[in-house]
């Protein structure tokens, strides 16, 4: 990987600032952007919004469906890329997300994390990554991996999670996007519930520098598939297709700078030494 592609923005001051953000992405990545968000947009022009139950008019909640698109890969990006900066770019992501949710009437589990845990979460990351940054790349944040007897306490706790909140919001009696169909709208209680609680394990890892937040990604992602096609929201399916192809990416990228680096913790303070190779 080429090393000035991971220099901090605000290092190169002589340069426009498009010019440094546009230098921070290798080709690959920058094909990959634009190859979703022109996508996103073919899919707009194709599968417009017509619902007339929705709180808005349809134009405005496909904007929307756009904004969430693009600020999501931009955000997944610069995760991939172990940048602390993914933090401040998140917080527009949950803002648009959790207006989504109010105008379609549907995924109170995801609202609630949204609101109360997302928005949180995002700025104490920002500060936690902020104080983990690699010694030699300054731009890159030091992470790391999972035992496997977390692995298991995570799984009974979001399996108890879905169970429990998937059952309350069945009661939940409103009309919204999946209303058109009784069982339709349960098994989507028990989905957002699923997924919430993923989220909300995927969040902690992503503060916690934990490689294993990918894998919470494709939990995610493979949900809320399940639940775009559910709801008919097919330009959120071209989102899915990103964050499928950019978790593979992060994943790849973080397992790699893991094996090369040697990370030991005390107390507060992570130390890294790269290997010998």
């Amino acid at each position: 990987m080429n090393r000035d592609n991971n220099i901090e923005f605000s290092s190169q001051p002589k340069k426009n600032w498009f010019v440094r953000v546009w230098n921070y992405f290798t080709t690959y990545e920058k094909i990959w952007f634009f190859s979703i968000l022109v996508l996103a947009i073919v899919f707009t022009i194709v599968f417009p919004e017509d619902r007339e139950e929705l709180l808005i008019n349809p134009p405005l909640l496909m904007a929307l469906y756009l904004l969430d698109v693009v600020t999501n890969i931009a955000c997944e990006l610069l995760i991939s890329k172990q940048s602390k900066w993914n933090f401040l770019v998140s917080l527009v992501v949950e803002f648009t997300e959790i207006a989504i949710c109010i105008v379609c009437a549907y995924r109170w589990a995801t609202l609630a994390v949204t609101i109360f845990f997302w928005i949180p979460i995002d700025i104490i990351s920002f500060i936690n990554w902020n104080r983990h940054k690699d010694k030699k790349e300054e731009e890159l944040t030091v992470v790391r991996k999972l035992t496997w007897w977390q692995d298991i306490i995570v799984f009974v706790a979001v399996a108890a999670w879905t169970i429990g909140v998937g059952y309350m919001l069945t009661w939940i009696d409103l009309e919204g996007i999946y209303s058109y169909n009784e069982v339709i709208k349960d098994a989507a209680c028990y989905l957002d519930a699923c997924a919430s609680a993923v989220e909300i394990v995927n969040g902690v890892f992503i503060l916690l520098r934990y490689r294993e937040q990918w894998g919470a990604w494709y939990i995610v992602t493979f949900l809320e598939v399940a639940l775009n096609i559910m709801a008919g929201q097919w330009v959120l399916l071209v989102l899915k297709v990103g964050y499928l192809t950019n978790t593979t990416y992060g994943y790849v990228k973080w397992t790699k700078y893991i094996k090369s680096h040697k990370v030991e913790s005390v107390g507060n303070e992570t130390f890294v030494q790269t290997q010998n190779e």
